[in-house]
C-alpha cells in the first residue's frame, strides 16, 4: 500500500509531467510563427513529420529539440521530486516520463489534441535506458530511409522498445518489472495512435518520407 508521502511524490511528478509534455512544440511553432495552427496542414497531426513537410527542415528540427527535450525534462523533474520527498521504492522517471506522453497526446493547453508521441518517448527512454536508445536509433533510421514511411519506423521503434528493454535488464540482472510494464504499455500506445497510419500502409496510401504532407 502506498503511504502518504509516496503517493504525493507520484501526483506531482505526474503533474509536472504532465505540464511539460502538454507544451507541443509543433503548435507553438505554427502559431508563434506562421499565426496559424499545424494541426489544421497537411496530415492534421501536431508531430514532427507534418511540420516537416509543411514548413520544412528548420521548423522540424525546433520541434524534434522540443519534443526530445520534453520527454528528457519530465524524467529529471519527477526524479527530483523523488528525490526531494526522500521516495526510494521506485525511480520517478517513470511516472514523470509516463504522463509527458500523454500529455503529448492530449496536451492540456492545446484542446486536448496532440501528436502520436514518438519524439517525446525517444526523449523519455533516454533518460530510463538510454542504451535502448543507441540499439534502436540506426536500424529505424535505415528502415525509415529504406521504406521512406516515418511510421513504419516509428512502428518499428514501438515493437523492438519492450524486447530491447528486457533483453538488456535480463542480461544485466536487473530486475524487469517497472522497465518491462512501461515500455509495453507505451509501446501498445504509441501503435494504437499509428492506426490510421496502419490502415494507409495496408491501403497503400501511405505519404512518403520526402514529399511535403506525421511522428
Amino acid at each position: 500500500m502506498l503511504s502518504g508521502i509516496n503517493l504525493l511524490a507520484m501526483i506531482l511528478a505526474g503533474l509536472a509531467g504532465y505540464l511539460l509534455g502538454s507544451i507541443s512544440f509543433s503548435i507553438v511553432y505554427s502559431r508563434l510563427f506562421r499565426h496559424e495552427d499545424i494541426r489544421r496542414y497537411g496530415s492534421g497531426n501536431a508531430g514532427m513529420t507534418n511540420v516537416l513537410r509543411t514548413y520544412g527542415k528548420r521548423a522540424a528540427a525546433f520541434v524534434l529539440l522540443g519534443d526530445l527535450l520534453k520527454g528528457m525534462a519530465a524524467v529529471v523533474v519527477a526524479r527530483w521530486i523523488f528525490a526531494l520527498l526522500g521516495v526510494v521504492f521506485m525511480d520517478g522517471g517513470y511516472v514523470g516520463g509516463a504522463l509527458a506522453i500523454l500529455g503529448h497526446l492530449f496536451p492540456l493547453y492545446f484542446g486536448f489534441k496532440g501528436g502520436k508521441g514518438v519524439l517525446t518517448t525517444v526523449g523519455v527512454v533516454l533518460m530510463l535506458n538510454p542504451l535502448v536508445v543507441a540499439l534502436l536509433v540506426v536500424p529505424v533510421l535505415a528502415i525509415i530511409f529504406i521504406t521512406r514511411y516515418v511510421s513504419v519506423g516509428s512502428i518499428t521503434a514501438a515493437v523492438f522498445y519492450p524486447l530491447t528493454t528486457v533483453a538488456i535488464d535480463l542480461v544485466d540482472g536487473n530486475s524487469v518489472f517497472f522497465d518491462a510494464v512501461f515500455s509495453v504499455v507505451i509501446a501498445l500506445i504509441i501503435i494504437y495512435m499509428h492506426r490510421a497510419n496502419i490502415r494507409r500502409l495496408l491501403n497503400g496510401t501511405e505519404n512518403r518520407f520526402g514529399r511535403k504532407k506525421e511522428c
